[in-house]
């Protein structure tokens, strides 16, 4: 009989050993599967890092557009108010010329 409880206890210690393990393997793997989706998931990590990049281009795209346009307002406003500075923008910009005025355009040399 002693033989049977001896037997009994080690076979219960080795299925208590074998759900164990495969308790601890199984939250292992859950575990590995919540850090590597952490990392490399949709949502991850690296997905966080890119998007944050992104942020950061468009965040200084938007910063030099508006710079842009704040001069582009200046250089409107100008116009709207000096007359030489329109003068000088159409000639410049458009080639006009008062009445009785001659304009000289130069051709830059082409180097071959």
């Amino acid at each position: 009989m002693r033989q049977k409880v001896k037997n009994f206890r080690q076979q219960a210690d080795s299925e208590r050993k074998k759900r164990d393990i495969f308790f601890l393997l199984i939250v292992s793997l859950a575990f590995l599967y919540i850090i590597v989706s952490f990392v490399y998931g949709e949502r991850g990590l690296i997905k966080y890092y890119e998007l944050k990049k992104v942020e950061r281009d468009l965040q200084a795209e938007i910063e030099a557009l508006q710079k842009g346009n704040e001069k582009l307002r200046a250089e409107i406003e100008a116009l709207s108010k000096d007359s030489f500075l329109k003068e000088k923008y159409a000639r410049e910009n458009f080639g006009l010329a008062k009445p009785e005025e001659y304009i000289y355009q130069f051709k830059e040399d082409e180097k071959r």
